[in-house]
């Protein structure tokens, strides 16, 4: 177990897929956890009451992360809950799928916000309240970095935005002693993309490990980033695909 006892976080998303598996994971290594949901009560429920039985203080918030006014006010209801932040984990994100020809513009520029905007505008309202020792580690993905099929290029765009994004922060925030990261997924057995689905043998055919990963693996890398074993790690990536992109 990482000692993360007497740390205070503030996931977005988390009330299922990775995000909750991290919820769950900070909390069994000692955090006190806030989250967002944007739509599924009875799951950020859930969530909540399986960090609380882990002894750890867990807060349920509601708030779209494409309104900046949401973001600001998550931010501020989570420190209210928690007494302060010292990790922020940027999970939410949504999928889009389609040709450049077909792009329909409504659609780009909410996956834009979500995507992009959104951890810009999480990590803004939080860092005020970072001190030595602060994380803030960002979900992208594998796809940021290798796009191997068609019908993905906005998704992937928008996770390839994050490597900057991260890689920037790190130099404004680490003389501050405030690491930040990135953690790269690949394809992991999730509601959104199950190893069971239509597409699944054919993700599984571009790792190395022949699998889909599982979201407590990927929340065990965000766990290590959140810890004093991290404590030199910033600006970098830290891809967890199987070997997707080797």
């Amino acid at each position: 177990m990482i000692d993360l006892i007497g740390k205070r976080a503030l996931v977005t998303g988390g009330s299922r897929g990775i995000g909750a598996a991290i919820v769950k994971a900070l909390a069994e290594n000692g955090a006190d956890v806030a989250f967002t949901y944007q739509s599924s009560r009875e799951k950020a429920a859930a969530v909540a009451r399986s960090a609380e039985s882990r002894g750890r203080r867990a807060t349920a918030i509601q708030a779209d992360s494409a309104d900046p006014q949401a973001i600001a006010r998550a931010v501020e209801d989570a420190v209210a809950a928690l007494g302060g932040l010292d990790i922020l984990v940027n999970s939410a994100a949504i999928g889009h799928s389609g040709n450049i020809v077909d792009l329909n513009l409504d659609e780009y520029q909410n996956l834009m916000d979500v995507n992009v905007r959104a951890p810009v505008l999480f990590a803004k309202a939080v860092i005020p309240h970072l001190r030595d020792g602060g994380r803030i580690i960002t979900i992208g993905s594998a796809l940021g970095e290798r796009v191997p099929f068609p019908g993905i290029t906005p998704y992937a765009m928008s996770k390839a935005a994050l490597t900057s994004f991260t890689r920037g922060l790190s130099r404004e925030l680490g003389p501050s002693g405030i690491t930040v990261n990135l953690v790269q997924p690949g394809a992991t057995d999730t509601d959104s993309n199950p190893a069971d689905g239509a597409a699944a043998d054919f993700q599984r055919s571009l790792t190395s490990l022949g699998r889909y990963g599982e979201p407590k693996e990927i929340a065990n890398a965000v766990v290590f980033l959140a810890s004093s074993a991290a404590s030199v790690i910033t600006g970098a990536t830290l891809t967890a695909d199987g070997g997707a992109i080797a």
